[in-house]
């Protein structure tokens, strides 16, 4: 009633001051109705894309889509010959044109794609529809100049300041109000085990400057060598150090770090000193091992690493060195779509991951009753 008469001063509702209440609520719940109903058969509405030409990434892009039906788009053909592609839209009617041709020079058909975009359909790079579909970037895509001048993986000096003010901010308040909870874990961990409360490592932080990372002790102590994969020292984790990892609890440490300027709340994660030259050399000879050569690995030591990133809550845990290539993909779409909104969004990613139990592959699973007694059930069966 109070923004019906804000609209209309002169309105007298007089007595009936309940009914016109009424009224207005109801007008607005059938209006409200509307809205979402029409979102539901938007929802249904799938988007037609035409692909054209037939690359490797071309081929990834049909797969991904044909993996998620969820992703709203259908495969209405794919073509390979330019010079037939004019007569390909009129049949097929596509929303969208996908331009995935292993070799440009001389056969990207420039008419036919310009007169799509003035009646409205959507052309795009395979390169961008890729990124957008699986979160990650096709490094082997890349050119070298489009990453030295483009200036997209330049961060700017506001996007910093915004990261290092979200950072501190929550640091701070994470440490008063996990206080009660740090000093509790450290009293089990003593408990549990012996060894110091605390695991410190030597990682790489932004410039590639060293710093003392600092984590709760997960593992029994060892004196044979180490191994920075998880897989294979599956064997010294401590009672208390599975249910630590299994919440993500052992990283909270951190935010001492982030208080000390080592570290963000979010960013591409800290490799350890040990394996990083090792990372760098994988890099450089990659090209020569599988073809697909994933360059510019200095790029991920340009912003200040983090407590969790955008590889943590899209992929987890890396256990070969072919899966941390994988991670590196991710780091690369955060470092090219760095900004506070993306950051709240891995934060709130986190806090799901950290109230979700994992499967044997690691990946998240929300708990349930109902999945604990069918858990129990497979295993009954398997014993």
């Amino acid at each position: 009633m109070s923004f019906s008469y804000s609209l209309v001063p002169e309105a007298a509702f007089g007595g009936g001051s309940l009914v016109a209440g009424l009224l207005v609520v109801i007008g607005f719940l059938l209006g409200l109705g509307g809205v979402r109903r029409r979102v539901r058969r938007l929802r249904h509405v799938r988007e037609r894309v035409l692909v054209l030409g037939q690359s490797a990434l071309g081929r990834s892009v049909i797969e991904e889509i044909e993996r998620q039906p969820a992703l709203r788009y259908v495969i209405v053909g794919v073509v390979n010959d330019a010079e037939n592609l004019g007569r390909v839209i009129q049949e097929t009617r596509p929303d969208r044109i996908v331009v995935a041709l292993a070799e440009r020079r001389g056969r990207l058909p420039l008419h036919p794609l310009i007169e799509s975009l003035a009646r409205g359909i959507v052309v795009e790079d395979v390169v961008e529809t890729y990124e957008r579909l699986t979160g990650k970037l096709a490094l082997e895509a890349l050119s070298p100049s489009s990453v030295v001048f483009s200036g997209q993986f330049k961060t700017s000096r506001l996007q910093q300041t915004l990261s290092r003010t979200l950072s501190l901010v929550g640091s701070v308040i994470g440490l008063v109000v996990l206080a009660p909870l740090l000093g509790l874990i450290v009293l089990l961990i003593k408990l549990d085990s012996r060894g110091p409360a605390f695991f410190v490592q030597a990682r790489v932080g932004k410039r590639g400057r060293s710093f003392r990372l600092l984590k709760f002790r997960t593992m029994h102590p060892t004196h044979r060598p180490k191994s920075e994969w998880e897989q294979d020292n599956g064997d010294r984790i401590t009672r208390v150090g599975r249910w630590l990892r299994r919440f993500r609890l052992d990283e909270v440490p951190q935010l001492l770090n982030v208080l000390r300027g080592d570290m963000n709340l979010v960013g591409p994660r800290p490799h350890p000193v040990t394996n990083f030259e090792l990372m760098i050399l994988a890099v450089r000879n990659l090209s020569e091992v599988s073809g697909d050569a994933i360059p510019y690995y200095s790029l991920r030591c340009s912003v200040q690493p983090g407590i969790t990133g955008w590889a943590q809550v899209r992929y987890g845990y890396a256990n070969t060195l072919e899966e941390e290539m994988e991670k590196i993909r991710y780091d690369f779409y955060y470092l090219k779509h760095m900004s506070l909104w993306l950051d709240l969004k891995i934060m709130l990613e986190t806090v799901k991951i950290m109230f979700a139990w994992r499967d044997s592959a690691g990946a998240p699973v929300r708990w349930s009753r109902r999945r604990a007694r069918r858990l129990e059930t497979r295993v009954g069966r398997a014993v």
